[in-house]
């Protein structure tokens, strides 16, 4: 065996490269490292039919990486290269040492950074943000036919929601708008799931044209574990919400500790920026404070009107045990686990306990 054959069968296939990208972005979670990655696009229109500009730009490319990087194919024309402990500047550095000793083939280069460029595309305002190619490891087991009947769930039980509500819908419409000037429905824009945009509904709880500051405060304190400056309750059953928020109408406390704030989301759901189950859709300015790993609860799943949290932790669960529950959700979903939470969900509202 040639060593040039040797050094080739380095290179990781497909699947197996792509979960080296799932592992290696799990540790960055973690230790806060960046990852980078570059991918080679060949032309191989313009490629001779022997292949040898392949073999050599495979000869060059094993023989100017680290030990350390991880080398694989992405497609039948790509080929990846994970940079572990890289950060932009060093990627770039590495993609133009690669490129100038093979400038003879034609190929085209993309270069990414994790976490810090997924935290950029969130960040820009675009509704659709692309987050390729470090969304390249989404190959979760295949759930097609699970997640289509999720939809028509979905669709089926925001119809009866809708229908069955409708006159609790109307008195709750009258009475936001004889009590407070303003709009009936409130319209905010959250990140779903991939960071995709839409406008949230909720029957408006507070007077209009707020300040934000103020949660913009309590979601800093809580995102940042400042517990006992946010705690309401005891050490021992402690509540982890807003002492008090002057925004919020006489109105609002009602529908906030009933929920029924929540039922314009029944169309959140029609349209299909939303599940009946899944994690609750952040703000913006909350994405801007998370940690790597808490990004996983809006890339994993499509957020929910309910979720694992709003059934077994609430206002009760500190931010990071509030993403593990969202985590576990995502990893563990199936149409039964979303029934029981539906389930939970009715007794949540029957019986309301460290509603928000």
């Amino acid at each position: 065996m040639s060593n040039s054959k040797s050094k080739q069968e380095k290179i990781l296939l497909k699947a197996q490269f792509l979960e080296r990208l799932r592992l290696e972005k799990r540790r960055v979670d973690r230790s806060k490292a960046p990852l980078s990655m570059i991918i080679f696009y060949f032309d191989r229109e313009n490629m001779r039919a022997d292949g040898r500009p392949v073999r050599d730009f495979l000869d060059s490319y094993n023989n100017n990486v680290r030990e350390t990087d991880i080398k694989g194919w992405v497609d039948d024309n790509a080929l990846g290269l994970l940079l572990p402990d890289t950060d932009e500047n060093g990627v770039r550095r590495c993609a133009d040492k690669l490129s100038s000793r093979n400038g003879n083939l034609p190929y085209s280069v993309v270069t990414a950074t994790y976490p810090s460029q997924i935290f950029q595309k969130l960040l820009e305002e675009n509704e659709h943000p692309d987050l390729f190619p470090l969304d390249m490891d989404d190959i979760a087991k295949p759930r097609r036919l699970q997640s289509l009947l999720k939809r028509v769930i979905d669709i089926i039980g925001s119809l009866l929601g809708l229908i069955l509500s409708s006159p609790v819908i109307l008195l709750t419409a009258v009475a936001v708008k004889a009590t407070s000037p303003g709009p009936v429905v409130f319209r905010q824009t959250r990140l779903g799931m991939k960071g995709n945009r839409f406008f949230f509904y909720k029957f408006r709880s507070m007077y209009s044209n707020s300040d934000d500051q103020i949660h913009r405060q309590y979601i800093n304190d809580l995102i940042q574990g400042n517990l006992k400056k946010i705690n309401q309750g005891t050490w021992d059953k402690p509540i982890y919400k807003m002492k008090t928020d002057p925004r919020i109408t006489k109105v609002g406390k009602i529908l906030r500790k009933t929920s029924l704030d929540e039922l314009p989301q029944f169309f959140n759901v029609l349209k299909g920026d939303m599940s009946l189950v899944g994690p609750r859709p952040p703000l913006p300015y909350e994405v801007e404070k998370y940690e790597p790993w808490h990004l996983r609860r809006i890339l994993e799943v499509k957020p929910g009107i309910t979720g694992l949290w709003q059934v077994d932790g609430r206002s009760q669960t500190s931010f990071d045990d509030m993403v593990r529950m969202d985590l576990r959700y995502a990893l563990n979903w199936s149409l039964s686990f979303d029934i029981k939470i539906l389930v939970k969900t009715v007794k949540a509202v029957v019986f309301p306990k460290g509603a928000m």
